[in-house]
């Protein structure tokens, strides 16, 4: 007589017997993956790199730029196996720094010294120093900082062509800088101006002489007049910002030349990058 009662729920069909794979292995077993991830973590640094040459435009690399970079971007930007490093890095470096002090875009003074045996550049003013260390990492303070963290970025695409610097590329003596530039313009600006006023005067006074009976000569008099003066005025303060611009490049010339030895915010003595600078340095980039 067939059993037709029903199963009791504990009961289960019998499971089907699982073939080995041709490997070995089981075929409900899932295939081991590397444990440190390295494939999974190149290929998010190669995209990040992607988005970082596709998003900034390194031919003309500036401090904005730069201030918009994360440190994640940073580093995957200097990957040693794409951009220029070591020796050849720091020598590119100097070469394009010598050259910017030399046209007096970057203001400080560069040096080569000594860090945990190895060779760094150091560039200090009087409002901030930064020290470039071959890796292409950049550390200091102030604007120097700022100036000096894209010109690291140009020199180590292998793409730019550094210049050549000059013999003489160090800052100028402080009696050398002149007063002012743009004198040119100035005299041109200060003859438009004349004329200008010229007109004014010339309008007014036939307007009151011949008794022309409008309006239009006098006013149009006055107008030539205003714009005279106006462009008076601004020479005039053209040159008084160009004296006193001078005066103050004159001024961090002088306190550079004058200073016995660097100023004590740059953590280097004696031509070595000292270990509390160091230590100070790294705490404030981790922060």
């Amino acid at each position: 007589m067939e059993d037709t009662s029903p199963r009791s729920e504990s009961e289960s069909p019998p499971e089907e017997p699982v073939e080995p794979a041709s490997d070995g292995t089981r075929e409900d077993e899932a295939p081991e993956t590397a444990p440190d991830g390295a494939s999974s973590d190149e290929t998010d640094i190669e995209a990040l790199r992607e988005r970082v040459e596709a998003e900034y435009d390194f031919d003309d690399f500036g401090p904005s730029d730069m201030a918009q970079m994360s440190a994640e971007e940073w580093d995957a930007a200097f990957d040693p196996d794409t951009w220029i490093t070591g020796d050849r890095l720091l020598d590119r470096v100097d070469a394009e720094l010598k050259s910017r002090i030399a046209t007096r875009d970057v203001f400080g003074v560069l040096e080569r010294v000594r860090e945990d045996g190895e060779e760094r550049i150091l560039v200090y003013s009087d409002e901030g120093y930064a020290i470039i260390r071959p890796t292409g990492e950049v550390r200091g303070e102030g604007t120097v900082l700022r100036d000096i963290e894209p010109v690291v970025a140009l020199a180590a695409m292998e793409s730019y062509e550094v210049p050549e610097p000059p013999e003489d590329w160090s800052l100028p003596h402080p009696d050398s800088v002149p007063d002012g530039s743009g004198e040119f313009g100035n005299l041109v600006i200060q003859a438009v101006a004349a004329v200008q006023v010229l007109a004014g005067v010339a309008l007014l006074v036939a307007s009151a002489v011949a008794d022309l009976g409008t309006i239009v000569a006098p006013t149009m008099g006055v107008v030539f007049l205003l714009v005279g003066v106006f462009l008076f005025a601004m020479v005039a303060n053209a040159r008084l910002s160009d004296r006193f611009r001078s005066e103050e490049y004159r001024d961090r010339l002088r306190a550079l030349r004058e200073a016995k030895e660097r100023p004590e915010f740059v953590p280097v003595e004696d031509g070595v990058v000292t270990d509390e600078g160091a230590a100070a340095s790294d705490r404030d980039r981790d922060e």
